[in-house]
């Protein structure tokens, strides 16, 4: 029985991944067989089943007037449906192994001012210190010693602190933006910057007060303004879900003047919380004491971060060009979508980008369906769906694994969503990529024997050739890459804090130049902004696809096999990293990645 059909062709699914609610899409299935079904469901309803116009070469379908949402569909070809396969290839199944189709409302777009740049993240105590401690307040242990490992053991009272600093300012940063530049960064994203207890600021002591270890409120618009001079916008991480115990709203320890929803159910912000006996037993993030959680629903704290002269509005008219919201999937998606207009209302330019760890267009998080990318919520999510399959790739040569997860999201992401997606190796949630793409096994092991650990000359090398490999893939497929602050010039580290050690900026790494290659590569080829990804080749580790836009078309090969391929080139094509030429038919060794431009068949 013959059955073709491919979602990601337009001959059979006449738009490419998410459809606007104003556009009819037509379904066209290749198949010899005398009938053919197709059945569709709107995420929670039962499936419907439509009959399909017999037409030359098989059967096909237009649906229109579509109205947002989540849908899922197949076709039914006598018992059997068709689903696809670990290739991506139309397969029959005895039971509905559905394909999916986003759509979302008409004139949904991202702001571009992301598209075809680099991200660099900024934990911001440990990137660079300029000047002496902004705050010595006596709650602060404070390193005198750059070089220093975070403290990470437990108190007397098994408490892990997180109150040892640095010193890293906004001046700092200020001051490295000329790195950063000729890194090809243009979107810099910092982790929290608002005043706070701990180290890494996601127990937003007061979100309206710069932390003054970081600076001034001055500080950080000269910051901005500086940036912004050199081409490069800064987003900020919106910490929403949760405060501090020791802040201005809930005021635990009595640190600030005003009065905390601990200390008096009269204060303002008493029903920001949920008190289950009061005060000492609240919801909390994850159960931890000192974060607790917001009732995001209450109308005060609603206009407090997204009303008129709110959290959101202040930063964005002082220059900010978005945010990046910390555990999304924990916000109601009314509040995202309140989040979004505060946004836009601010800065129509400006972008509202979720950590979510999964496939972000039908997320379940608390057994609810999430909405994102319908038009009212997210522009963009962390992409670590793409990151867990680039380093099972590198590891293990698992190609069949990145080909599936990319044309996935090709799939069932907006374009605009797809050149938007905010692309990872590594972040303060995760082992360093360096680290993590190192033979060292360090399953069991406590954070004391990990802080302990370091790679030979031998093992560093071999680790390095890979994160390059990696890198060279992430930088290359849709989205744009983000670079954690530190794997550039190959840093190491194990679990939080190991992850976020002070920048090395004594350390020669020869990965630095691959990088700065890399971010040199994606501003002069407009491919990389929002051309189309297609997969030319997968098999067995090898792996290779083009990126194609107007007037631009790049092709990327990696070869993480275990054997060597060949690739005909129709005239001259030149291998960007390198700068060498390739003409005619040319070997392509084990281990090779390379970016090529020119005459390619």
């Amino acid at each position: 029985m013959k059955i073709i059909y491919d979602s990601l062709d337009i001959k059979y699914k006449s738009i490419t991944g998410a459809v606007p609610d104003d556009k009819a899409v037509k379904f066209y299935i290749e198949t010899d067989t005398s009938l053919a079904q197709f059945l569709i469901a709107k995420d929670g309803e039962e499936y419907k089943t439509l009959p399909m116009e017999k037409v030359e070469g098989g059967f096909s379908i237009t649906l229109k007037d579509l109205p947002c949402g989540l849908y899922f569909y197949t076709f039914k070809i006598g018992d059997k449906y068709v689903g696809k396969d670990e290739d991506y290839n139309a397969k029959l199944y005895s039971e509905i192994r559905p394909y999916q189709l986003t759509v979302h409302q008409v004139g949904f777009s991202t702001p571009e001012f992301i598209k075809g740049g680099v991200i660099y993240q900024i934990f911001p105590d440990r990137f660079y210190k300029k000047g002496d401690f902004k705050d010595k307040s006596p709650i602060r242990v404070l390193h005198k010693d750059w070089s220093d490992v975070p403290i990470f053991l437990p108190n007397e009272e098994g408490e892990v602190l997180n109150n040892d600093f640095f010193g890293g300012n906004l001046d700092g940063i200020r001051e490295k933006l000329p790195y950063l530049k000729d890194l090809g960064v243009t979107v810099i994203y910092l982790n929290p910057i608002f005043k706070a207890y701990s180290n890494h600021r996601y127990d937003t002591g007061d979100y309206m007060t710069i932390d003054p270890m970081l600076g001034t409120e001055e500080d950080f618009i000269n910051l901005i303004n500086s940036a912004n001079e050199l081409g490069i916008k800064i987003i900020l991480d919106g910490v929403f879900n949760h405060t501090g115990a020791d802040s201005l709203y809930f005021n635990k320890y009595g640190r600030y003047e005003t009065v905390g929803a601990y200390q008096s159910k009269d204060s303002p912000y008493f029903k920001w919380f949920n008190f289950t006996s009061y005060p000492n037993k609240y919801e909390s993030w994850w159960g931890i004491k000192t974060l607790p959680q917001v009732n995001e629903s209450n109308e005060d704290f609603i206009k407090y971060i997204s009303g008129k002269n709110g959290v959101i509005e202040k930063y964005i008219r002082l220059g900010v060009y978005g945010y990046r919201l910390d555990v999304v999937d924990e916000l109601p998606d009314e509040f995202v979508k309140h989040l979004r207009k505060a946004v836009k209302g601010a800065n129509k330019n400006a972008i509202l980008i979720g950590e979510v760890w999964e496939d972000a267009s039908n997320k379940i998080a608390y057994s609810k369906r999430r909405e994102y990318f319908l038009g009212k919520e997210l522009d963009s999510v962390m992409n670590y769906p793409v990151k867990d399959a680039i380093l099972d790739y590198v590891i293990n040569g698992n190609s069949k694994r990145l080909k599936f997860q990319l044309k996935e999201q090709i799939d069932h992401y907006p374009k605009c969503v797809i050149d938007s997606l905010m692309n990872l190796l590594g972040t303060h949630d995760t082992v360093r990529i360096k680290s993590a793409l190192s033979n060292k096994n360090v399953y069991g092991k406590s954070k004391l024997e990990q802080s302990k650990m370091s790679l030979s000359e031998t093992e560093s090398n071999l680790a390095e050739e890979k994160v390059k490999m990696a890198s060279v893939i992430e930088y290359t497929v849709y989205g744009v890459p983000t670079v954690y602050y530190g794997d550039e010039i190959g840093m190491e580290g194990y679990v939080d804090p190991l992850n976020r050690r002070a920048f090395d900026w004594k350390k020669k790494s020869k990965l630095l130049n691959h990088y700065c290659k890399l971010g040199e590569i994606r501003s002069k080829l407009a491919c990389f902004k929002d051309g189309a990804l297609k997969i030319i080749k997968e098999e067995n580790g090898f792996i290779a696809y083009t990126r194609e836009s107007e007037d631009t078309k790049a092709l990327i090969v990696v070869n993480n096999s275990d054997r060597e391929y060949f690739l005909d080139f129709d005239g001259d094509a030149y291998e960007l990293l390198t700068g060498k030429k390739y003409n005619g038919k040319n070997l392509i060794e084990k281990g090779f990645y390379g970016i090529f431009y020119g005459k390619m068949v």
